[in-house]
């Protein structure tokens, strides 16, 4: 299984801003304190949120809106580069007023009501780089040893 060794790093915590993007706060948090590779987790309520599933046949993001408030039950997901950029790959569980929790992988137009996000950042090795993979058309982590690689 392709795999690399991890240190601790610094950890953060932080309000996510009324209003914002979900994606772009924990980007921009991220940014604010040049952590290059970090594992994200969160917690809060959205005013509105976009959530995908990935479609693995047609190799494309099937997006679906939920426009009304939610409770963002939980977010988990980690924070590397893209094409020198901060790329955070999250997926998240959201609830409406009956309880229902819908959930996948979370894209731009998720738009924060409040939130508490943690940010534990990783350490040790080059930062983690996503690039495009032709198996499985995902931007997926190109600088971590795989088996062949031994």
């Amino acid at each position: 299984m392709p795999s690399r060794e991890s240190s601790g790093g610094r950890r953060f915590v932080a309000r996510l801003p009324f209003g914002a993007d979900l994606l772009a706060a924990i980007a921009d948090l991220a940014d604010e304190h040049r952590v290059l590779v970090g594992e994200v987790r969160a917690v809060g309520a959205l005013q509105r949120a976009r959530l995908a599933w990935y479609d693995q046949v047609a190799h494309v993001y099937r997006e679906r809106d939920f426009d009304q408030r939610l409770e963002l039950v939980s977010l988990l997901g980690n924070v590397s580069r893209r094409d020198g950029a901060t790329a955070v790959h999250a997926h998240a569980a959201v609830a409406g007023e009956d309880g229902r929790c819908f959930g996948g992988h979370v894209v731009e137009g998720c738009t924060v009501f409040a939130g508490e996000v943690f940010l534990d950042e990783l350490t040790g090795g080059e930062p983690l780089e996503r690039a495009f993979d032709d198996e499985t058309g995902l931007s997926l982590w190109r600088n971590v040893r795989t088996d062949r690689e031994g």
